[in-house]
């Protein structure tokens, strides 16, 4: 089994009513993009929404980031991993990138190419803390707060919230700097991220809240 064709659909830009009202800072804050591989992409059509919007929406908040000194951080998933280690992801999603045939769209779209500057962290499993020093790197830079954009949102993302928020450290989902199966699950993560671990805000917001 593998991911299938995804569905057309227009990004939601609305605010959320948070649990919280924490609001991302740019002494605290770190920027994540998750997953944005031409794989992952591809399984969308790449010239209809939300995938124009989306890359458009993430490299504006990473060029806030950059101006304000904001670490970015990304997650790409190697084409070498072997069965053993995959293990219960092989069940689930079949060889992913690690097939032959996809090697050449491990690549992150070349709108978002990381900068020298940036870091790069190895996928692994649904969250970007696992098997990763992404805890160690953020406590090292100072860094409590996390800002998470790309794909998918029921997936990665929204695990990815869930553990930064076991591990003390502050998500912030990005409502339209996200995209997803189809828009009910991605107001599925939007919802469960601002209830129960962090705070889903639209990029405006985050951009406005970095700025202040």
């Amino acid at each position: 089994m593998t991911i299938h064709a995804l569905p057309s659909y227009e990004l939601p830009q609305t605010p959320v009513a948070n649990r919280v009202n924490w609001r991302p800072q740019a002494n605290r804050a770190a920027l994540l993009i998750h997953d944005m591989q031409t794989y992952f992409l591809q399984k969308y059509d790449m010239n209809q929404a939300p995938i124009p919007m989306l890359i458009e929406r993430i490299a504006a908040l990473r060029a806030t980031c950059q101006k304000l000194g904001i670490p970015v951080f990304y997650t790409a998933q190697p084409t070498e991993q072997p069965k053993e280690d995959r293990a219960l992801l092989n069940d689930f999603w079949g060889p992913g990138l690690t097939a032959t045939e996809f090697h050449e769209q491990q690549a992150v779209v070349p709108e978002l190419a990381p900068a020298d500057t940036d870091i790069m962290l190895t996928k692994w499993r649904y969250s970007a803390f696992q098997r990763s020093d992404l805890r160690e790197q953020l406590r090292e830079l100072g860094r409590d707060q996390l800002i998470i954009t790309g794909v998918y949102a029921h997936i990665g993302c929204m695990t990815t919230a869930l553990e930064a928020f076991m591990q003390d450290v502050q998500p912030f989902l990005a409502i339209d700097g996200v995209a997803d199966f189809s828009l009910e699950e991605h107001h599925q993560a939007i919802r469960h991220v601002s209830q129960r671990c962090g705070v889903s805000l639209t990029c405006a917001e985050i951009q406005d809240s970095l700025q202040a």
